[in-house]
């Protein structure tokens, strides 16, 4: 039954995850990058397009996370908090 509801949803999804991607970006690689990438692809079954679109999602929500830390870590050194364990402390 998952399989048969998956067959029939899934096309519908893929179309209107398309069109929600409507914007194009063009860059340029490095023959050696290119082709890592193209191998990756390959082995994981995605495309090259999925995969460099995950690696900007992450490397977004890491730049985030950063400058959040980066806000922050004053507040959390005036009240003594300066490593991980401090942290794990004061929220077991």
């Amino acid at each position: 039954m998952k399989n048969l509801i998956d067959s029939i949803i899934t096309p519908y999804y893929n179309v209107i995850r398309r069109e929600a991607m409507k914007q194009s970006l063009t860059i340029r690689l490095p023959e050696d990058l290119r082709r890592e990438l193209q191998k990756i692809s390959k082995e994981e079954s995605k495309p090259v397009s999925d995969l460099v679109r995950e690696s900007i999602q992450k490397y977004i929500k890491i730049y985030k996370f950063r400058k959040l830390r980066n806000k922050v870590l004053p507040f959390a050194e005036s009240q003594g908090i300066l490593t991980d364990e401090d942290i794990f402390k004061i929220i077991s």
